[in-house]
């Protein structure tokens, strides 16, 4: 595949430009081991390197074009030289040229916030397919085009990853598609340049400050998602977590909530609830779910509201919410032969997630019951949030064993 270095750089804004742009392109790239002769090579900065220290190797490798925030100092000759603001922006949206603006050519759903994220997107992919449609999903335990599973490494795939996944899902004729948006992704600028249809806002609690260092900074990245939004897009957020409110301040979407405690575009009311499933009220009509917990009926609601805002009739989407079932290791119950134990396994990863497991646990099982936690927390993260999650394990459990999970580089 070839483009006019031209017809690219309609993409973006450059600040300046040294040498033809009358020349095409044959490849994009932001890895300099990929670069390759008359390519298209972007110097990004990342968190553990910077592209632009590449720079002369990718001119020895005679690429057509160097996208890049600073001119280095020796120009070499028949290579053109792009200067940007940003070269992270300038990259997802050169990406998304590249493989033909597949997110314009499918309705687009992205997910953020702390918890529920995985569930959520996931159970709208099912949604869709039980709907009738071909539909493609993007999530950290794996990525969908439509049956066709392709592993994960990221929670939000880099900008070339991400759009040829989603130029994959059009081609298998894919009408939707619903993605994890995480805050690393949205503060990265990995979802320059892609459209989406509608987003959604689930909670906000401590998560991620190895990276973002306060949590101001960490909702702010998340904010930066909703203010992207075009004005036909929707944005749904749940109005009982305060930052939801926040999170639209700035957007041109079209705004709706979803709530358990007050009213919004669309109401959940806990009826009963058991550990194999809930039986709910969504919006004044009875529904029973095989998920269980609070966090799971939020979860449930925003797949509701955003199931029916993407265009699914809401009767029919009512009848489908009875036929989801939970995601692999999110709230995912096992019970022995005689129904006397019954394990649970969940990926609970902050405070706020531990709590909401353990405390619907406890609401379903009452005192009478014992309850044993088993939980860790991984290596080279967020190392305030450790103690919290200890402590709010030991006073909800009966028995405590604190392992380790995924140590990555740190001494178990």
């Amino acid at each position: 595949m070839t483009i006019k270095l031209s017809t690219l750089l309609e993409e973006i804004k450059p600040l300046e430009t040294v040498g033809t742009t009358d020349r095409n392109i044959i490849s994009l790239e932001s890895d300099s081991r990929k670069a390759e002769k008359d390519g298209m090579f972007v110097a990004v900065r990342g968190v553990t390197t910077d592209g632009h220290r590449y720079i002369p190797v990718v001119a020895s490798a005679h690429v057509g074009a160097i996208v890049c925030e600073e001119l280095p100092a020796t120009l070499e000759k028949g290579i053109t030289y792009i200067r940007v603001a940003d070269t992270a922006e300038a990259l997802g949206r050169l990406a998304s040229a590249w493989y033909g603006h597949p997110s314009s050519r499918l309705k687009l759903v992205g997910v953020t916030g702390t918890n529920g994220k995985t569930t959520t997107a996931t159970l709208l992919y099912e949604m869709a397919k039980l709907e009738g449609y071909k539909a493609g999903l993007l999530s950290t335990v794996c990525n969908y085009v439509q049956d066709r599973a392709i592993p994960t490494t990221h929670t939000t795939p880099d900008p070339l990853t991400l759009n040829a996944l989603l130029a994959e899902m059009v081609e298998a004729g894919c009408d939707y598609a619903f993605m994890e948006v995480s805050s690393h992704a949205a503060h990265q600028h990995r979802i320059a340049g892609l459209k989406f249809a509608g987003a959604i806002f689930s909670n906000l609690t401590r998560d991620h400050m190895d990276y973002h260092k306060t949590v101001e900074n960490y909702m702010n990245a998340k904010k930066m998602f909703f203010d992207g939004l075009d004005k036909d897009a929707f944005a749904l957020v749940n109005a009982d977590d305060k930052a939801g409110a926040y999170m639209v301040q700035n957007t041109r979407a079209r705004v709706y909530t979803y709530s358990l405690r007050s009213d919004a575009d669309f109401r959940c009311r806990i009826v009963e609830t058991h550990l194999d499933g809930t039986e709910l009220e969504l919006n004044g009509h009875d529904v029973h779910v095989r998920f269980t917990g609070r966090f799971n009926a939020y979860n449930l609601t925003a797949v509701y509201g955003a199931a029916v805002l993407t265009g699914f009739p809401e009767e029919e989407v009512r009848v489908n919410m009875s036929r989801l079932v939970p995601v692999a290791g999110r709230f995912q119950t096992f019970r022995s032969a005689d129904g006397g134990v019954t394990a649970i396994v969940d990926y609970a990863h902050t405070p706020d997630a531990l709590v909401n497991v353990l405390d619907t646990i406890r609401e379903v099982v009452g005192n009478a019951g014992e309850i044993t936690t088993v939980v860790g927390a991984g290596g080279n993260r967020d190392h305030g949030k450790r103690p919290m999650m200890a402590s709010e394990a030991a006073c909800r459990s009966d028995l405590l064993i604190l392992t380790s999970d995924n140590p990555r580089d740190e001494e178990p």
